[in-house]
């Protein structure tokens, strides 16, 4: 991985053709302006992320994890019931 640093209204150059531009630096938050061919495809990680996954369906179960299965994995470790 490559890190730059840069600062508000400057800029990077991917391969030529994309522009990756610091717009605005404000309470901890980066807002970036990208400029690419329209056949660059330019979306969020979490998005592309979670389009990548396999679909989930109603027999995949609950996301949580029983304190049965979890105390049975690791006997030294217990969740106070309560």
């Amino acid at each position: 991985m490559l890190v730059l640093s840069r600062k508000q209204s400057e800029s990077i150059i991917i391969d030529g053709d994309i522009e990756v531009e610091v717009l605005e630096i404000r309470n901890g938050r980066v807002r970036l302006g990208f400029r690419a061919p329209q056949s660059c495809r330019i979306v969020r990680a979490e998005i592309e992320l979670r389009d990548a996954a396999p679909p989930r369906t109603a027999s995949d179960g609950p996301d949580k994890i029983s304190r049965r299965t979890l105390s049975d994995s690791n006997p030294g470790f217990t969740i106070p019931c309560g």
